[in-house]
């Protein structure tokens, strides 16, 4: 019979062992700090009925959905981790405490073509705190202070989180009486980093948008307002008192920017950007947009915002909200392109390898359940291979201790045990063996898991 030839379709990661240690590493990181500011887990179905997940319908999502028959159910996978939760909160809204914070870490689907970086399957990793009725804008404020955490917890130090509120953006558009033309604006503004200021004025003042040259020198002379956080802030304020929506944002963005110390977030990290607009009809206060400073060709790393009515199309219900979505999957495809994943942290699937020397295990699988009592992973290796193999085993596979005990070791009531990278070897007693290692491993895990 032919063999099938094995294959991994094209726009799915499939990781060997150790780059998905690696992985594990960052998904550990962000699971504990999302907890630290009281996020609870949430994994929701990846499949969901396609009337469901596809309530809003239209546009380029449903083109690149997975939706599929099973007998007379009409199916899809989800394609983000935002849609699943508006169900879940209409759905369990009696059961739930608010405002209800939720993390989630999970894969989802889009068909759309595969090429270097971009997948079709990829881990989402989000938080997103939700309002009955109400949302303060301190969460909106905090937000940047998770963000900060997180990535300098990986290891990065060289990151902004740049921030900006469409409510400015939406009541500048209006005070030049440009409200219908603002979603065609904001998507051609938002090329200002790759085509440049001349060649957006060409497009704002060309047959489709029809910009007087006046109205695109306002807009370019708006977005172009830089500087220190204050001196953006400073500059904003002569625009305050000409629109009541502009008015507002510029309030909570006052507020964002007031309490980013307090929160623990240094003024290098952080940056006022009033070319960010993210989701026209999704965002409605502050958007947020992270970027690596000595990596801009990766593009945002974790976005969001806020949102005033995430689960319109479910319920009657007003749950506000304020969120972001880190696309964990491209972004380490890239950490690993750029080299910028730790290699000295241990990837090894066990701290220590036992190497039986004696027909009669009792004595390795009692130092074996002492180990993993201790917090350490330990392996028994008890295939019939030549010592040398044995060895090798543990080499390959990084393994930073074994374990050699015979008769004489058991006699003695000591543990011959090897630092693999040290080649140093000890004859100690199994509780100080176990405080060697232990002291190693902490050692070896010092290192953060992106070299920033």
């Amino acid at each position: 019979m032919a063999k099938m030839t094995p294959r991994t379709l094209s726009g799915f990661m499939e990781l060997l062992p150790a780059p998905q240690q690696q992985m594990e590493r960052i998904m550990e990181v962000l699971r504990r700090t999302y907890s630290l500011y009281g996020f609870t887990p949430l994994d929701t179905p990846v499949i969901e009925s396609s009337d469901v997940l596809l309530a809003k319908g239209g546009g380029e999502t449903e083109k690149q959905i997975y939706r599929f028959q099973k007998g007379d159910a009409d199916l899809s996978l989800r394609f983000d981790l935002t849609v699943p939760l508006a169900k879940y909160v209409a759905l369990h809204y009696n059961d739930l405490t608010f405002p209800f914070r939720r993390y989630q870490i999970g894969k989802v689907y889009r068909g759309e073509r595969a090429q270097r970086g971009r997948f079709r399957e990829f881990y989402q990793a989000d938080i997103d705190i939700i309002g009955d009725g109400k949302l303060s804008i301190v969460n909106e404020a905090e937000i940047p202070a998770i963000i900060y955490k997180t990535f300098s917890t990986l290891g990065l130090k060289r990151f902004q989180i740049r921030v900006n509120n469409r409510k400015i953006l939406n009541g500048f558009y209006a005070l030049l009486g440009l409200t219908e033309k603002s979603g065609d604006i904001m998507r051609t503004v938002d090329k200002l980093d790759k085509i440049g200021p001349e060649k957006v004025k060409a497009i704002l003042m060309d047959e489709e948008i029809a910009l007087t040259e006046a109205q695109a020198d306002e807009i370019l002379k708006f977005i172009a307002i830089s500087g220190a956080n204050e001196e953006v802030l400073a500059a904003l304020e002569g625009y305050r008192g000409r629109n009541e929506v502009f008015d507002q944002g510029l309030a909570e963005l006052n507020t964002v920017v007031k309490y980013l110390a307090a929160f623990g977030v240094p003024a290098e990290n952080f940056a006022v950007d009033l070319t960010i607009a993210r989701g026209l009809d999704y965002y409605t206060g502050t958007v947020y947009e992270t970027t690596l400073l000595d990596h801009p060709e990766i593009g945002s790393v974790c976005s969001g915002g806020r949102y005033d009515n995430l689960a319109e199309f479910y319920t009657d219900r007003q749950l506000p909200g304020a969120g972001i979505s880190i696309g964990l999957t491209r972004l380490f495809y890239v950490l690993g392109e750029q080299g910028m994943l730790n290699p000295d942290l241990p990837t090894a699937p066990a701290d220590v390898l036992i190497l039986p020397m004696t027909e009669d295990l009792s004595a390795a699988i009692g130092l074996a359940t002492a180990l993993r009592e201790a917090g350490i992973r330990a392996q028994l290796h008890c295939e019939e291979k030549k010592f040398k193999q044995k060895v090798s085993y543990a080499d390959k596979l990084g393994i930073p201790y074994v374990i050699f005990l015979g008769e004489d070791e058991i006699a003695a009531g000591v543990v011959a045990c090897k630092d693999m990278a040290t080649g140093e070897q000890t004859k100690l007693e199994p509780a100080a063996t176990i405080y060697r290692i232990k002291a190693g491993l902490a050692e070896k895990e010092k290192g953060a898991v992106i070299l920033g």
